[in-house]
């Protein structure tokens, strides 16, 4: 039952791919308008669906990350919505071509943006992800086939709904957006058996089900790992500037990907900076794990082993680390960073370009919050995701990184010797 509903829901989508693939960008953007429309007509159900998964996945214990991730509100659906309203006002990247050369026999050598085709994206307890990548996918003239975890799945398939009520309205069918109606695992792994069909795997969640969906698809996965993001303060920094980035990294909210995780502090400047991060994050209620030589500087520091680093707390919580030097701090990076987004704070031109070359993470910054580290606020309008792997895309993942490039050769009946 599960390998004929997984072959018919992506051959579906193959379908619908090819209706939206030629679609000019002004049809596209007059159809993502009514799916910003409907998602606030139709707030109030979604919400109603909402606050019954939510009371679901209190009863069964989830996290406050978890529920952090799944919660709807009001401002939250109108972000949803003016983000589908930012991926209008973003440039159509499918039908661009630029030249390459042009060869001495006269024959002209271009490459031009198309669409991946269908792109099915695994998720757990982000109901946003829904209207986000169906609208991304969309507008780079892809179908998208959209399995969310059992939290989630009732506000999912309202927020389709929604985009779905718009999809009918404009001549197009429902399947260039599918929810899949149950988180059954094994349908999960008849769709990534779909090699015929589906072009792109998006995997967003957990380190288990990340390596679930690479270990058993058939299909291309482009990865999305754990976000350990660290803040290194250098001997050159601005305390104040790296206070201000430390709390926001890990206050402004704990239970997504960009949060720091870490904070990395120089020698020279932890008597004048590690005071000062105590009292900061002690107001916030942060929990501190620390090697010795930063626990003397919080109050009940949670002392850790050397080799203990790397965790994704997704809560108030931070591991501390004194570190000799840039490269002591470099080193760390790489052994505990999981190459999402690092940031170091320093008034040393040099060593920040220096940590911005050396350091191998899709996102490097130098006195920036590592919470930029987002599709939106890197001016991508809405993301599917961060891509921790290098191919075919590296960091947050916009329109161009849902779309691909093939040759185009013109000539004027040029043949071959």
């Amino acid at each position: 039952m599960s390998q004929e509903l997984a072959k018919d829901i992506a051959k579906r989508a193959a379908v619908a791919a090819r209706a939206v693939a030629n679609l000019s960008e002004q049809d596209k953007n007059q159809v993502l308008q009514r799916m910003a429309d409907t998602l606030r007509q139709h707030q109030d159900e979604i919400l109603k669906v909402n606050e019954k998964d939510m009371q679901a996945g209190r009863e069964k214990g989830l996290s406050d990350a978890m529920l952090d991730r799944l919660q709807l509100n009001q401002e939250r659906i109108e972000g949803m919505a003016t983000a589908i309203e930012e991926i209008i006002a973003l440039k159509d990247p499918v039908g661009d071509r630029y030249l390459l050369d042009e060869r001495p026999n006269g024959i002209k050598v271009e490459k031009m943006r198309i669409p991946l085709g269908v792109i099915c994206m695994i998720y757990e307890a982000r109901p946003n992800v829904t209207a986000d990548a169906g609208a991304l996918c969309f507008k780079s003239g892809n179908a998208v086939i959209l399995r969310c975890g059992r939290e989630a799945i009732e506000t999912s398939k309202a927020i389709a709904a929604a985009l779905h009520e718009a999809l009918e309205n404009s001549n197009l069918p429902k399947d260039v957006i599918t929810v899949v109606p149950t988180p059954d695992r094994d349908l999960m792994l008849q769709l990534l058996q779909q090699k015929d069909d589906i072009d792109l795997v998006i995997p967003r969640g957990g380190e288990g089900l990340i390596h679930f969906v690479s270990d058993n698809s058939k299909i291309p996965v482009i990865q999305h790992y754990k976000g350990v993001c660290h803040l290194y303060v250098d001997n050159d920094a601005d305390l104040d500037k790296a206070l201000k980035l430390l709390v926001n990294g890990k206050t402004h909210r704990t239970g997504v990907c960009n949060a720091l995780e870490g904070v990395l502090v120089h020698q020279q400047i932890a008597d004048k900076f590690l005071p000062m991060a105590a009292k900061a994050l002690a107001e916030k209620d942060v929990i501190i794990h620390s090697d010795k030589r930063s626990a003397d500087y919080f109050d009940g520091a949670d002392v850790i082993a050397d080799d203990a680093f790397g965790e994704e707390y997704l809560a108030l919580e931070i591991a501390v680390r004194t570190v000799d030097d840039y490269e002591h701090a470099l080193a760390h990076i790489q052994q505990f960073g999981s190459g999402h987004t690092e940031v170091i704070c320093t008034e040393n031109d040099d060593t920040a370009a220096r940590f911005i070359r050396e350091v191998d993470s899709a996102v490097t910054m130098a006195n920036a919050s590592s919470r930029f580290s987002d599709g939106g606020q890197l001016g991508l309008g809405a993301e599917i995701g961060i891509s921790t792997s290098k191919l075919h895309a590296y960091g947050p993942m916009g329109l161009q990184a849902l779309t691909t490039e093939k040759f185009v050769v013109t000539g004027n009946g040029q043949t071959r010797d």
